[in-house]
């Protein structure tokens, strides 16, 4: 039997109480059909979450930072290893309680739209395409990891959250994101259609916001229309925890949770985060709902059971705890957070110098030696973890240089233990070199209830960092001694004051249990920059639109106008990479494209760099100016050239018009490739296509 088929015949021996008690993430017992309790609420955004010691990687935003689809499936498929060598000894307890179970909610592929967003660090960055691809690879990875052909599911990855979800954080749970039909098929669905179709996705979250006035988990249009009509989902959908109280509680659109939970239930969300769906015995009772639906609901959430083969032998059943923070996975860790450290200016600074010209460092500030900016949030607890001083420490031992620490300040006040302006001034008064951590943490940005800038709900008042820590720049520069700024933050920061007056400047998204080694890896040059950012670091707070306004106007590299501080794609290394001879088929058609280049090493170092192609319309005002259409992340030894093929399909050269179609119009573009978006012109090159219908 199949695993719809079993379903079916399980739950037509369930009394309508019985089903009902299956539709909560607090799934109960079924003890005289042999269904153990089961509860759904897992996390698993960059590692096993919430569930003592795992292997933490860097933060979501990070790794997409990376640019590089084979590393973050290996990602995937560690992380759901864990997963499941971590239930095999849970379920012998004879249930599984939160967080121990294989139904993960995650990834979070909406697109990271304004930087003052509290949890765009949970995010991808601000690019359909990007999102996209990163999504599929990490879905593949924990959903099959390299299995072929398995008879059932590893884990059930959760795209989340749909849609149209990126703040605000205070009052989301209310709040109406008004989105025309352009922007929400370009922008705020291209993701999940994406990954919907290349890498079948267990299960989708719906958000918390309405969409055009509709609550997204009991939108008609959301998820009958578009999610299961237009695009056949065969999935099922999960409400974010509390949201279908929302309805009538804050939205206002429902009288009663009964009637709230009806709605969910008849447009498709199955699964209730919640307690909403205590009422639906009240709901049925009512006429609100059908038992015939109840019992569709409860079907489909015991067939994702099946095929995650909780009531049969599995081929994971033997994944000992031991793979559970095992070596492999510490390294692939570390191998992430050296990918995903963005070098965004060096005067020739970096790398250190390793002779004894240079022998004193100082690592000043609060970013140096805190535990928390490693993990960002959703996060587990690693058994090790190296912070950006101790990473530091380490490194300058093996080549006999001293290291001082001062604290400097905390990241909103001055003072604190260690944390004197005068201890850092005099620690860099003695140095030769300052490294200067500064930056945000996951209590200034991040999700309401969890951050603790409760004015703002977790969000970002601005991109500025606080006072405290430019003044405390400026004092240390002040002392004359060049300085490394190394900001870490998962989200677009205001760094014009470190662009123009310190030697270098590094960007690290909240990069993992080993984010520290990495980092001083990359400062001493026992590894070469890769990163990119997957995000625009804009000149300043004038350049954002308004924060609750939905429209992509102005927004991202996609659509602004004004030149940025860093744009999307931008990274650079140590080593210089040049493009060449680029070619792509003079006119597109139904078929799409092949886009070819050279790429060369021109540096003395082995290295990466990641080869970015987008497109431009002439004459289509309302097209994106630039749009990526595909990448690659291209290894190269020193010195070495490689050609590299992209064969572009025809969806990607067609455009969304203002009723939602996706069209192929005639019409002229530019094709540019390069190691950059086209912000930064001279890192592309260009090569003129007709596009034709």
């Amino acid at each position: 039997m199949t695993s719809k088929e079993r379903a079916k015949a399980l739950v037509a021996q369930m009394t309508l109480p019985e089903k009902l008690s299956q539709l909560t993430h607090e799934a109960a017992a079924v003890e005289r059909l042999g269904v153990p309790e089961y509860n759904w609420w897992n996390e698993a955004l960059h590692g096993y979450a919430r569930s003592g010691v795992a292997t933490i990687f860097p933060q979501a935003i990070g790794m997409a930072a990376s640019f590089d689809t084979i590393l973050m499936k290996q990602v995937g498929d560690a992380i759901s290893t864990e997963a499941r060598a971590k239930y095999n000894e849970y379920k012998k307890f004879g249930k599984t309680k939160i967080y121990q179970g294989l139904t993960c909610w995650s990834p979070n592929i909406n697109i990271f739209r304004d930087p003052r967003w509290g949890r765009g660090h949970e995010t991808y960055g601000e690019d359909p395409y990007l999102t996209s691809e990163l999504g599929v690879a990490f879905v593949e990875g924990m959903q099959y990891g390299y299995e072929e052909n398995p008879k059932f599911r590893k884990v059930d990855a959760t795209l989340k959250h749909y849609a149209a979800h990126s703040g605000p954080e205070k009052g989301r749970h209310a709040f109406d994101s008004i989105v025309n039909e352009k922007d929400l098929r370009e922008t705020y669905l291209a993701a999940f259609k994406y990954i919907i179709e290349k890498a079948r996705p267990a299960a989708i979250m719906g958000a918390y916001n309405r969409v055009n006035g509709e609550p997204a988990c009991g939108s008609k249009r959301l998820l009958q229309d578009i999610l299961f009509g237009e695009w056949a989902y065969d999935g099922y959908v999960v409400s974010d925890c509390g949201a279908i109280c929302d309805i009538n509680a804050f939205h206002k659109l429902t009288k009663n949770e009964a009637e709230s939970a009806a709605l969910a239930v008849n447009n498709g969300c199955y699964m209730n985060c919640g307690s909403a769906f205590k009422y639906l015995k009240v709901a049925v009772a009512e006429g609100l709902v059908s038992e015939e639906t109840i019992t569709k609901a409860c079907e489909k959430l015991f067939e994702a059971r099946f095929d995650l083969g909780m009531f049969d032998e599995t081929e994971y059943d033997s994944i000992p705890y031991s793979k559970v923070d095992c070596p492999e996975h510490r390294a692939l860790a570390l191998e992430m957070s050296r990918s995903c450290t963005v070098l965004l200016k060096n005067n020739g600074i970096l790398p250190l110098k390793q002779d004894d010209s240079l022998k004193n460092i100082a690592v000043i500030g609060p970013n140096a030696d805190a535990l928390t900016v490693l993990l960002g949030n959703y996060s587990g607890t690693p058994s090790e973890y190296t912070t950006p001083l101790y990473g530091i420490r380490n490194a300058a031992r093996k080549y006999g240089k001293e290291v001082r620490y001062a604290l400097g300040c905390k990241h909103t006040s001055a003072g604190g233990d260690n944390g004197s302006i005068e201890e850092a001034l005099i620690a860099a008064k003695y140095a030769d070199v300052v490294v200067l951590c500064l930056g945000l943490n996951p209590q200034l940005e991040g999700e309401e209830g969890d951050a603790y800038n409760s004015d703002l709900g977790g969000d970002k008042p601005g991109l500025a960092l606080p006072k405290v820590q430019t003044d405390l720049f400026d004092m240390i520069k002040a002392v004359g001694k060049p300085v490394i700024v190394v900001n870490v933050s998962g989200s677009a920061i205001d760094l014009r004051f470190a662009d123009e007056q310190a030697d270098a400047v590094l960007q690290c998204f909240y990069p993992g249990q080993d984010g520290g080694k990495a980092l001083a890896e990359i400062i001493f040059g026992e590894v070469e920059p890769t990163a990119k950012l997957p995000v625009t670091f804009y000149a300043s707070d004038d350049q954002l639109p308004e924060y609750t306004d939905y429209s992509l106007k102005g927004r991202t590299y996609r659509y602004m106008t004004e030149k940025p501080l860093y744009p999307f794609g931008y990274g650079i290394g140590y080593n210089k990479y040049e493009v060449s001879n680029v070619t792509c088929d003079a006119t597109v058609g139904v078929n799409g494209a092949t886009v070819t280049c050279d790429i060369e090493n021109l540096g003395d170092r082995d290295g990466a760099d990641v080869v970015q192609v987008y497109i431009g319309h002439k004459n289509k005002p309302e097209a994106p100016i630039y749009q990526l259409i595909a990448f690659d992340k291209v290894w190269l030894k020193a010195g070495e050239k490689k050609s590299v093929t992209f064969d572009i399909p025809v969806d990607r050269f067609m455009l969304y018009n203002n009723d939602g179609e996706l069209l192929l119009e005639d019409s002229d573009a530019v094709i540019y490739v390069g190691t950059c978006s086209p912000v930064k012109d001279e890192l592309c090159k260009t090569v003129d296509i007709s596009i034709r219908s």
